[in-house]
């Protein structure tokens, strides 16, 4: 099976910087696409960004200009560089993956990380 490891949150101070990291370990085909997204009490999880193989990426209006993803295919690994951050960005942030799974299937299956904690103070 698929797990994803994720690193990296923590608290800062608004304006400050952060990055994520998630790699994937198991038996996969291929990942596509891999991001992140974060949920604060009471709100459903959102979409805050994802980058699929061939390197097109989604961005969260919310964070555009401020946040990046990058992905290393070669490590089944995928980050979010978080700059100038918000007191609003304060979420816990979940590592989110499709996995292909191996010949002859292959299917696709999602899987998540265990979430990481954001918290900017202003």
């Amino acid at each position: 099976q698929v797990q994803l490891a994720e690193s990296g949150g923590g608290s800062v101070q608004a304006g400050g910087s952060l990055r994520l990291s998630c790699a994937a370990s198991g038996s996969m085909f291929g990942i596509n696409p891999m991001g992140w997204y974060r949920q604060v009490p009471g709100k459903q999880r959102e979409l805050v960004a994802e980058m699929y193989s061939g390197g097109r990426t989604n961005y969260a209006d919310s964070v555009k200009g401020r946040f990046a993803i990058s992905r290393d295919n070669t490590k089944n690994t995928v980050y979010l560089q978080m700059n100038s951050l918000k007191p609003e960005d304060t979420a816990v942030y979940y590592c989110r993956a499709v996995v292909i799974s191996n010949p002859p299937k292959l299917s696709e299956s999602e899987y998540w990380g265990q979430g990481s904690q954001v918290i900017v103070s202003s």
